[in-house]
């Protein structure tokens, strides 16, 4: 929050007494809005087949304005920030308001738990420092296995900054980097070849990712992949006992069940958790939660893109539905709190209920014993592209990285597994979990409705009874 007389995130600036006046008309007669304003800045280096294939940098900034009105929101938003711009924008949004009588709901509380540093990853490094880290990556892999016959290694670094003006004068400002570091071998061997990738970032320092312990890890890490599919047979199929992973696996819960889980979805109606607040959904023992307040991790946010502050939302408890993720219009709606999960693409778009970091706890199991239980099934530990259907939650996911596994022995490694079922179905039939609940590396973008915003995913070990396993083998 901040007193001073003028916006200056921007080297345009606005006067803040006249954009509070031009807000307050938009939102007359309306029960919620604000004025959005940011400025991005993205850069992306990307290194294949031994030469630099991309160069980037984008720098983008404007502003969206917003009128709430029961479920109606009127948006406009302009690359221009002016007051002349400005006040086009509340000509629009205060459509939504038209028939007026609303009255502003309160709001965001404030708060001063920071959860990343104000960095800025775009700058901290020359560009020909960075050109030349992908190159040696490159370097390193080539010559670390003779069957490496291409490289893909890329940087994408970010800083988001946003201030957000409410209608009660309220100023909220959040400064957000991001860092990424991404490495995709292809190997080949008597004229077969496969893949793998490995990556990882933050809400942090670039510095973390491109320190030579931590790059070195990651490339070893997407050859180890490539390799292990060199090495792979034909997934079975059937329907079969699955083991899943820790960490990354995390996406499955993710899309099959946290979009369920969302506040839109439930008042609307057509999500398959709709109706449930209260009830059993999952084996006992299964907590989910939402949580946007983990440091430095790639889903964090100080505070969601309506100026609440993040938090750690309890969805699932012991297998009971306790609670949906919610941004300020649905959770009004609904007659509930907003939990901090109102989040947005950028000043463009609308905000809506949208995930942070997406984590199912971690059980009493030792990983080993869970895999011991799998008499005939698959061991899953990587995961690559999904579809999913928000109604009924029908899931169906392919893997990167999975085994063959029979009497709770692994095996040998197989290709071309995807995993079909439903996200309410599986976590009935979930039988044991680990206690070795890990992170992502932090590489998970989510999109819905058109919008992409970086998340993260979390999960321990699991078994997961009786899922259908599509593949090209015999059962």
């Amino acid at each position: 929050m901040h007193d001073t007389d003028r916006f200056q995130p921007f080297e345009t600036a606005l006067d803040a007494d006249r954009a509070l006046a031009i807000l307050r008309d938009a939102v007359a007669g309306a029960e919620d809005g604000e004025l959005f304003l940011e400025r991005r800045r993205a850069e992306v280096l990307g290194f294949d087949d031994g030469r630099l294939r991309t160069a980037s940098y984008d720098a983008a900034e404007g502003f969206g304005l917003r009128a709430v009105a029961g479920a109606t929101a009127g948006y406009a938003h302009s690359t221009e920030i002016s007051e002349a711009a400005l006040k086009r924008a509340a000509e629009t949004a205060r459509l939504a308001a038209r028939d007026g009588g609303g009255v502003l709901a309160p709001p965001p509380a404030g708060t001063n738990a920071a959860r990343y540093r104000p960095l800025d990853p775009v700058a901290e490094q020359p560009v020909a420092a960075k050109i030349a880290l992908l190159r040696e990556i490159d370097a390193f892999l080539r010559e670390r296995d003779p069957r490496v016959v291409q490289v893909s290694a890329s940087l994408a670094n970010g800083v988001q900054e946003v201030e957000i003006l409410r209608p009660e004068g309220l100023r909220l400002t959040d400064h957000r980097p991001m860092a990424r570091l991404n490495v995709s071998v292809i190997v080949e061997k008597d004229g077969r070849r496969e893949s793998g990738s490995a990556g990882g970032g933050g809400r942090h320092d670039l510095a973390r990712l491109i320190a030579p312990a931590a790059w070195r890890a990651t490339a070893e890490e997407a050859l180890r992949i490539a390799l292990v599919n060199l090495e792979a047979e034909d997934a079975p199929a059937g329907v079969m006992d699955v083991a899943l992973g820790p960490g990354w696996p995390g996406i499955l819960l993710h899309e099959a069940i946290g979009h369920g889980l969302e506040g839109d979805f439930n008042r609307k109606g057509s999500s398959a958790f709709t109706e449930l607040m209260g009830r059993e959904v999952a084996a006992k023992g299964i907590t989910v939660i939402d949580d946007g307040t983990i440091p430095d991790r790639r889903g964090s946010i100080t505070i969601d893109d309506e100026g609440t502050p993040s938090g750690r939302t309890v969805l699932i408890e012991d297998g009971v539905l306790t609670g949906y993720m919610q941004d300020r219009q649905n959770a009004r709606l609904m007659g509930v709190a907003p939990t901090g999960n109102g989040r947005r693409q950028s000043y463009a778009h609308i905000p809506m209920p949208r995930m942070t970091n997406t984590i199912m706890l971690g059980g009493e199991a030792d990983p080993g014993s869970v895999l011991a239980e799998v008499e005939d099934g698959i061991y899953a530990v990587g995961f690559g592209g999904g579809q999913v259907d928000i109604a009924n939650g029908k899931f169906v996911f392919s893997c990167t990285e999975a085994y063959r596994v029979k009497g709770g022995r692994v095996l040998h490694p197989v290709k071309g597994a995807t995993l079909i079922g439903d996200g309410p179905s599986a976590l009935r039939r979930i039988r044991a979990v680990g206690n070795d609940m890990a992170m992502d590396p932090g590489v998970g973008t989510c999109g819905k409705n058109g919008q992409g915003v970086p998340v993260g995913v979390g999960q321990p070990t699991l078994l997961i009874g009786g899922l259908t396993v599509g593949g090209a083998g015999a059962g």
